[in-house]
């Protein structure tokens, strides 16, 4: 019998179709490249061409780039049956693509409000129906979600950010109750600060990153113990690891990846 300690369970990912949005940059294009490496033929979408078209041109024919606007779900339904036509049934699902905003309740305006719905809440659901609708009647299937530990902790200025991830938390979890009965597993990772490009946008200087770590009495927002930012590289190994069927008793759950910053589970 062969023991040797590096003979590793396979991932199960290999060879498989893996629809990803938001696969321009940061964690979105992180979960590209990981799914790539792990054998899969992966769907990198995004609303803006250029991160994906070089991210294809980095991987090659193994990857496919599609310009998308996930808030249109019209779009949506149609990019999902062309790629399955095309190009095979999709067993992987992650939806990655958001937007921030840091207004005020007070000044948040309509168009601010809707617009973060729009792609944060709004776009997962379109994804997730046209993706969950062809899984189910094949009964297999894995979606992951990025939402962000803001679903969970009230934010200084952060209110349409932080309502809509815990909208797309909540459906994730009653999407997979669902989706159950099928075999078809439903999670979410719930990232802290990372080192994307929406994080770093909103530093004034280059202290910012000392000062996420340290936290903010004024904003009454923690710190976080690890005492360092996560990068897109970390967020994608426990998308990877939710995908896979190393974890293929694991549904509905909400891993929260923020170095201890949100102090619960």
């Amino acid at each position: 019998m062969n023991t040797a300690p590096n003979s590793l369970r396979p991932s199960g990912i290999a060879g498989k179709i893996a629809f990803v949005t938001g696969a321009g940059s940061g964690i979105g294009a992180a979960v590209a490249r990981g799914l790539h490496a792990e054998g899969a033929r992966v769907v990198a979408t995004d609303i803006a061409p250029g991160g994906i078209e070089r991210l294809a041109s980095e991987l090659g024919p193994a990857l496919r780039c599609l310009t998308l606007d996930i808030s249109d779900s019209a779009a949506v339904d149609a990019a999902i049956a062309e790629i399955e036509q095309s190009w095979g049934p999709i067993d992987l699902g992650v939806s990655v693509a958001g937007i921030l905003a840091t207004d005020l309740v007070t000044e948040t305006s309509d168009e601010t409000w809707k617009r973060v719905f729009d792609v944060n809440t709004h776009g997962v659901f379109h994804v997730a129906r046209a993706l969950a609708g062809r899984m189910q009647a094949r009964r297999r299937g894995a979606l992951v979600t990025v939402s962000s530990n803001a679903a969970s902790v009230p934010r200084h200025g952060m209110a349409a950010y932080a309502a809509s991830k815990a909208a797309t938390s909540m459906f994730m979890r009653c999407l997979g109750l669902e989706l159950a009965p099928f075999g078809i597993r439903c999670n979410t990772v719930a990232p802290g600060s990372t080192l994307t490009p929406m994080q770093t946008g909103m530093w004034a200087d280059e202290s910012g990153s000392q000062k996420v770590i340290a936290g903010s009495l004024e904003t009454y927002k923690n710190g976080i113990p690890l005492g360092k930012l996560a990068t897109p590289e970390e967020v994608a190994d426990a998308v990877l690891f939710l995908l896979s069927d190393r974890a293929s008793h694991i549904t509905m759950a909400n891993l929260m990846i923020d170095g201890g910053a949100t102090l619960s589970a």
